[in-house]
């Protein structure tokens, strides 16, 4: 008798779990069928498209304007950054910076280690959360990897990767936040459509804050430092402008008719951007050049990121023309003033960013965005608090973490192992026989 009431309780309680585990299927298959297949899809392969920005876009395009011997190291710092970030995203970075709002600086815990992050869409989305979690992966990724061309052939690979590991904690996050995850600019209403700000400018003026701690490079200024293999940049440059179009029209989210605009603007903005970096460059040195071509398409790419979704075609190509105009001239001036930004992040990335974070406070018109020329002038004032606060945060909060990573294992290594170069001496390997 016993053992026949034990099997009827057991039985009861089969069936309980079964029904419930039934219920959640039914409310989680409730919820996934709610998802968009044409937005999914476009997100996952506009996800791809920055994957492919990184490695092989970037580490070609940085990996061709060093010298020989360190070219598989900085191209390093590319790859190495995919890696780093992912892990990082998945147990912390995403849930800071998209996590609950805590008092608009930061995201909470409460999505540490990707609870409650899986294939049914967040609420007033179209699209699978883990989707747009890994989109966002993807931006953290790159912008890492962006700062590291301006500490090119000096840095440790220790010491990037603990630099790595903690600028995409306490910098990344935090202004991913600010601006896309809910925070004080979100609140005041800037207009970042791709990482304006917390891309470009954040990593510019990393890059900046790096340059000045780490100091020249040996031999800066007075040995031959010229690019060992354009051919190189110029094939990176060219799988930039393509994964682009997922970096800027995939932050629409959709496939819909902004995405179709941000891609536009994306392609008339790198044009213009070439064309006008050729024709400063053209004028003041007497020749146009492969890789100022392929410098301002990447200015003009730059210039576009955060206006792309909030622009027509010909703001977009004025916002193109001023990106490869002024980034000429902030590569210009970094030769006056002698620091050594070996790859030119600052000139590009951080002073293309600024004039298009402010620039779209010009311009924008669609998208539900408007600017001083369409009758806002305010957002002109709220781009530049956006500007200024993204300068000032990135700028100490780099200043603060390279003095720990100096203190723990030592920014930069000795003056032998660079002149042997950082192939050899950082990772026991030529790029060429």
């Amino acid at each position: 008798m016993f053992l026949y009431q034990l099997h009827k309780i057991g039985l009861c309680f089969s069936m309980v779990v079964i029904f419930g585990a039934l219920s959640i299927s039914s409310a989680c298959a409730e919820e996934i069928a709610k998802i968009n297949e044409g937005n999914t899809s476009w997100v996952l392969t506009s996800s791809a498209l920055v994957l492919a920005m990184i490695v092989p876009g970037l580490a070609l395009f940085y990996g061709g304007m060093v010298r020989s011997k360190n070219v598989l190291s900085t191209m390093m710092h590319s790859f190495i950054s995919i890696c780093i970030v992912s892990v990082v995203w998945v147990f912390w970075g995403y849930s800071l910076a998209f996590g609950p709002d805590v008092s608009g600086i930061i995201g909470g815990l409460d999505m540490m280690g990707l609870a409650g992050v899986g294939p049914e869409p967040s609420e007033g989305s179209t699209i699978p959360h883990m989707a747009f979690m890994v989109f966002q992966l993807m931006f953290a990724a790159i912008t890492v990897a962006l700062i590291s061309g301006a500490i090119a052939e000096r840095i440790k690979f220790s010491a990037f990767v603990l630099f790595a590991t903690l600028w995409v904690t306490l910098i990344y996050a935090p202004l991913a936040h600010w601006v896309w995850g809910g925070g004080w600019l979100a609140g005041l209403g800037e207009l970042d459509f791709a990482g304006g700000t917390v891309v470009h400018i954040s990593s510019g003026v990393a890059a900046l804050t790096c340059a000045l701690v780490l100091g020249k490079r040996s031999g800066y200024g007075t040995d031959n430092m010229s690019p060992h293999n354009l051919p190189f940049t110029i094939i990176g440059a060219g799988l930039l402008w393509v994964g682009w179009f997922g970096f800027n029209a995939g932050s629409a989210l959709a496939a819909d008719g902004i995405a179709s605009s941000a891609f536009v603007a994306t392609q008339v903005a790198a044009a213009a951007g070439a064309l006008a970096w050729l024709g400063v460059e053209w004028g003041y040195r007497g020749t146009p050049t492969m890789l100022g071509a392929a410098s301002g398409a990447v200015a003009g790419l730059v210039a576009i990121t955060p206006a792309a979704g909030f622009v027509g075609p010909v703001s977009a190509i004025l916002i193109g023309f001023g990106g490869g105009a002024i980034c000429y001239l902030g590569v210009f001036l970094k030769n006056k003033m002698g620091y050594d930004d070996a790859l030119d992040v600052l000139g590009i990335h951080g002073i293309g960013g600024t004039w298009g974070a402010l620039a779209t406070g010009l311009f924008a018109s669609v998208g539900g965005g408007t600017g001083l020329f369409f009758g806002n002038p305010g957002q002109v004032l709220i781009q530049a608090i956006g500007v200024g606060a993204t300068w000032i945060f990135a700028g100490l909060g780099t200043f603060v973490i390279l003095k720990i990573v100096d203190a723990l294992v030592g920014l930069r290594v000795s003056k032998e192992e660079e002149v042997l170069g950082l192939d050899l001496t950082q990772h026991s390997e030529r790029a060429y026989g």
